[in-house]
């Protein structure tokens, strides 16, 4: 076979390497790239038709989430939290601005992109658990893996060790009627993360729980959160637990601000 030179490529051996080194010390200079948000939220506004006309629930809300970060959201009943995390998750389509998420503009996909987008990006957690009632813990913890077509025996092998993180491995024959409410809620985080999301949504986790047991889920979040690499939105009245987050932010006539500290 024949032999291509170096002579061939314009450049000698030596001027190559040479090359190769200056290129290695400008991006040894430049430093680590700069990691692109999670979301990326512009000039959102959401707009609703009622009897009395348009009412704008975002006006012009911004919002940028780094990888990593934690986010707690605040702000009264009605001010639209839930909303924006519905849109921020492609279960809801803004009336206008841009939203990106996990590199992804959610306003343009297809319910079906968006069922798929879902399930492979995105972990939700509610203020109700929604486990189904006809189904144990281990199934439940299971379905997200059954809805993406994995082997039955794979996803249950899975979801086990998903129950073991958030210590319920022992209740997994378990039906949801016969777990206390924190433990329900633990099993809907394990099956808000068995997929291994890349963005942890929750829409007032400890919202139907005592004080300890409120204390204790959001111990179990902070650890996944970190253990696992997660970027995480939180939606709390919990100024406690929300000053625990990496910031705070209050949602107040449609937009976005820091939370003061108290």
């Amino acid at each position: 076979m024949q032999q291509t030179s170096a002579a061939a490529f314009g450049t000698s051996a030596t001027e190559r390497e040479t090359g190769l080194r200056a290129e290695s010390e400008n991006v040894n200079k430049a430093g680590p790239a700069k990691q692109e948000p999670i979301i990326q939220v512009e000039a959102l506004r959401k707009t609703y038709q009622t009897a009395r006309g348009s009412l704008d629930l975002f006006s012009n809300l911004n919002i940028t989430v780094a990888p990593g970060e934690m986010v707690a959201i605040v702000g009264q009943s009605g001010a639209g939290k839930s909303t924006l995390l519905h849109i921020l998750g492609a279960l809801d389509a803004p009336s206008a601005g841009t939203v990106y998420c996990a590199s992804t503009n959610v306003a343009s996909l297809s319910p079906r992109q968006a069922a798929a987008f879902r399930n492979r990006e995105i972990g939700y957690v509610w203020q109700f658990h929604y486990l189904l009632p006809e189904f144990t813990a281990l199934e439940n913890v299971a379905m997200p893996l059954l809805a993406r077509g994995m082997v039955k025996r794979e996803a249950l092998a899975v979801a086990s060790n998903w129950l073991r993180e958030v210590g319920l491995e022992e209740r997994g024959a378990h039906r949801p009627g016969e777990l206390s409410g924190g433990e329900q809620q633990r099993v809907a985080l394990a099956r808000a993360l068995v997929n291994n999301p890349r963005l942890l949504l929750a829409d007032e986790p400890t919202g139907d729980l005592d004080e300890i047991t409120a204390g204790m889920v959001f111990d179990l979040i902070d650890r996944l959160h970190k253990n696992h690499g997660l970027t995480s939105i939180l939606v709390t009245h919990n100024l406690e637990l929300a000053a625990r987050c990496t910031r705070a932010l209050r949602l107040e006539s449609g937009r976005l601000a820091p939370l003061a500290s108290r």
